[in-house]
């Protein structure tokens, strides 16, 4: 990516739904041009726009899990590659560190967590042994990580065009729990593949009225069912080192540790877990320079921390349910649900 792009990417993670013309205020270009810009960047694998989804009310979801496997000599990549075959398998990736292979599964529903932790997933051909962590509390996600590139001051006319997103879950406290109509159910799964499609094209593909649709996209953004988030590998942002690290830390220290860690201009998810760790910060770093002044020093003065241990991302191959290869987006493959009938 040129330095253009790399605006254009910055722009878009702060507002992913801003049109065109305000864009093209920001990177100081005509709104055709960026169009043509954003949708070279689409064409060739390397940015979309999606919709992040609160897959409780989707489909009834539990919490993920972050599973870290230590497989047979020279079997990391095959057993990664069926991993990533998997519906529940939301990341996976080569790592070396804690573990030969790293991945983040979903479970449809509780009744399958044991079934999935114990058989399943240790059953893979190559897998020597697992070791999970069961997410407690989402910090913060990678909808909220972006690229700071951009002054304040020309970020300025895409303020309209930022959505307030609910903390994380809000949505299904707001709803009690209650999972989606069809509707919709069927305008998630759109937003999804492209968080950019305004009420016109989602009126077109559900066959409603544009004022119908227009009220079902809003209410989707507002309670923060679908979080629009910029899908874009980091090695393609000159950041060459992506890292999960396991923090061991004393109970007293954990809430305060991780809204520290969330801050951190690494972190692309952060989250409050049980298991071996207490968080997990996944975080990524311009190089090994960029990841040991974060570990000696930004770590070092958070409270509490008793033992880090460190997984180096080699190869993603799935982020968020979209494969991956050599820093390009390709098919995504989400685990939806059956539209169902009201």
């Amino acid at each position: 990516m040129d330095e253009r792009d790399l605006d254009l990417v910055a722009a878009l993670q702060y507002a992913p739904r801003a049109p065109g013309s305000a864009l093209a205020e920001v990177l100081g270009s005509s709104p055709s041009t960026v169009g043509r810009r954003l949708h070279r960047l689409q064409a060739d694998g390397l940015l979309r726009v999606v919709g992040q989804l609160d897959w409780a009310l989707m489909s009834g979801a539990t919490t993920p899990s972050h599973i870290w496997l230590r497989t047979l000599p020279g079997s990391a990549p095959d057993v990664a590659r069926r991993l990533a075959a998997r519906p529940e398998t939301q990341l996976v990736a080569v790592t070396t560190g804690r573990a030969d292979v790293y991945c983040v599964v979903h479970p449809a529903g509780r009744s399958g967590i044991a079934d999935l932790l114990t058989r399943v997933v240790p059953s893979v051909e190559g897998v020597r042994s697992t070791q999970s962590d069961l997410v407690l509390r989402p910090v913060t996600r990678a909808d909220a990580w972006r690229l700071e590139r951009l002054p304040a001051e020309r970020l300025a006319p895409l303020e309209p065009y930022r959505l307030h997103v609910p903390e994380a879950g809000a949505a299904e406290q707001e709803t009690g729990g209650a999972r989606l109509s069809a509707e919709e159910t069927a305008a998630a799964r759109l937003l999804y593949a492209d968080a950019r499609a305004g009420s016109g094209d989602v009126a077109r593909e559900l066959g409603t009225s544009q004022s119908t649709a227009y009220r079902l996209v809003q209410s989707l953004l507002e309670r923060g069912v679908v979080r629009p988030r910029v899908e874009v590998e980091p090695v393609v942002l000159g950041m060459h080192l992506e890292v999960v690290l396991s923090l061991t830390l004393a109970p007293g220290a954990i809430a305060e540790t991780a809204e520290r860690l969330a801050a951190h201009p690494s972190a692309r998810y952060v989250s409050v877990v049980a298991g071996a760790a207490s968080v997990i910060h996944h975080g990524v770093f311009r190089d090994e320079r960029d990841l040991g002044r974060f570990l000696t020093e930004d770590l070092a003065r958070m409270p509490g921390t008793a033992d880090v241990r460190s997984s180096v991302l080699l190869d993603v191959l799935r982020r968020y349910w979209i494969d991956r290869r050599g820093g390009r987006l390709g098919e995504a493959r989400p685990p939806f649900p059956e539209t169902r009938p009201d």
